[in-house]
């Protein structure tokens, strides 16, 4: 059984809206839509799927999933985490980075493992394996 919850804050003509789903496994995810912009720290302890703009700090404890449309521009911190969209700033994960054909960064990568598909850009230093923290 699906749980669906739904939060709108309207500033400044601007909408925000997050809301949880439960996904196969059972367990929320967070769905920030494409039309949707967050200014500020975002933090999230369950699954995010980010096709909004945050200009902020991003951390999500467990996978990260930017869409094509999605886009950072801050500090990204994930356990595990896709990349479609563009971020401008540092991304560090814990596991494993997947950096799709339309991903672009701006910014240094750690990751404890990466997957790049060709298209892909990126624009600062890889560090890859060992133990990976946040500055």
């Amino acid at each position: 059984m699906a749980v669906s919850k739904n939060r709108t804050a309207s500033r400044d003509n601007k909408q925000v809206v997050s809301s949880n789903q439960s996904n196969s496994n059972n367990q929320l995810t967070c769905v920030v839509s494409k039309d949707t912009a967050i200014e500020g720290s975002f933090q999230a302890d369950q699954d995010v799927r980010l096709d909004g703009s945050v200009k902020g700090d991003v951390k999500c404890s467990k996978r990260l999933v930017l869409g094509e449309t999605g886009k950072i521009e801050g500090t990204v911190e994930a356990q595990h985490a896709v990349i479609m969209g563009t971020i401008e700033g540092e991304i560090v994960v814990k596991e494993t980075l997947t950096l799709k054909s339309t991903a672009l960064i701006n910014g240094n990568l750690s990751a404890k493992g990466i997957q790049v598909d060709e298209g892909a850009r990126y624009n600062g230093t890889l560090k890859v394996g060992g133990p990976v923290t946040a500055r």
